[in-house]
């Protein structure tokens, strides 16, 4: 699910939609991906609205990782309800899981798959305690609730990554920009066995500002934490191969610099990520600061996006 707008990550997705955000040089979405493909999941599709050119560069060949990649385009964003049934022609007949393209985790997703196929499940949430809300109401592996609509108060939140029969294509009207939150809500009171499984093991971020965004940085680094299915070696990459940073120049803290970067002398970096191809001029000194791709800085900044 890669068609959100990151309003609240503005001004880093003016040009550059979330998704693909770079995390220590790695794209966002990629995790998901990689994510999937350690649970057996072989195809993808991914929906897109904002900057569709560049997924279509990122995806040039059709394929991640050597498996077949679908990009279906929303001019109208249509929201995870109406995202899902827009891409129904590419489903077919056979159970799909969605991910939202704009978290980072290792929660084990092999049990939610099980459960789903255990307790023959219409859709399967992957709940949490997030600290973000407790809107959805399980009880006895059940989901009874959502947002209190049915008296049953919420204890958990949806962690955004589910398993799905492909009837919900039946209960979503087409081309209508909707979520799918109140499409299962509705779908409870027509009997449907939506089942979840709380997950709080595990590493879970929601990328959703500025603050979010330099902190899992600073907790990969801190933690050493690499997922498991991230099969790249040379991840997390403080410093990209290709960056060139002068022998005069620190780097302190959780710093990270792109690739192609280019860093003056005497310039000082702290706390501070640098996109690719951004250049810092010499004596520069940023601190706790986002500097977007292809964007050139002189002087001193703090807590700024540039």
């Amino acid at each position: 699910m890669a068609a959100g707008l990151g309003t609240r990550l503005r001004p880093l997705t003016d040009e550059l939609p979330k998704p693909l955000i770079p995390i220590f040089q790695k794209p966002l979405i990629t995790f998901a991906l990689d994510h999937l493909i350690g649970v057996g999941v072989n195809r993808f599709v991914i929906n897109t609205h904002r900057h569709p050119d560049l997924f279509q560069t990122f995806f040039a060949t059709g394929q991640y990782a050597g498996l077949p990649t679908m990009l279906v385009h929303e001019p109208d964003l249509l929201e995870t309800g109406g995202g899902i049934k827009n891409a129904e022609s590419h489903f077919g007949n056979e159970p799909f899981l969605t991910y939202s393209g704009d978290i980072l985790t290792d929660i084990e997703l092999q049990p939610l798959i099980d459960e789903h196929f255990r307790r023959g499940n219409d859709v399967t949430l992957a709940l949490r305690h997030t600290g973000l809300a407790a809107a959805v109401a399980l009880q006895n592996h059940r989901v009874v609730d959502i947002s209190n609509r049915y008296g049953f108060p919420g204890n958990f939140d949806f962690a955004n990554i589910a398993v799905w029969n492909p009837s919900i294509f039946e209960v979503i009207p087409p081309l209508k920009k909707i979520s799918f939150i109140p499409i299962i809500a509705d779908w409870i009171d027509r009997g449907a066995k939506i089942g979840g499984v709380v997950m709080n093991d595990g590493k879970w971020f929601n990328i959703g500002s500025r603050t979010e965004y330099l902190e899992v940085h600073r907790t990969i680094l801190r933690e050493n934490w690499k997922p498991n299915f991230v099969k790249t070696r040379e991840w997390p990459q403080p410093k990209a191969n290709s960056a060139t940073v002068d022998a005069s120049a620190q780097l302190r803290g959780c710093t990270v610099v792109g690739r192609n970067c280019r860093v003056g002398a005497d310039a000082i970096l702290e706390d501070t990520i640098l996109w690719p191809d951004a250049e810092i001029a010499s004596q520069s000194h940023l601190e706790a600061c986002i500097v977007r791709s292809r964007k050139q800085v002189t002087g001193k900044h703090h807590d700024l996006d540039i």
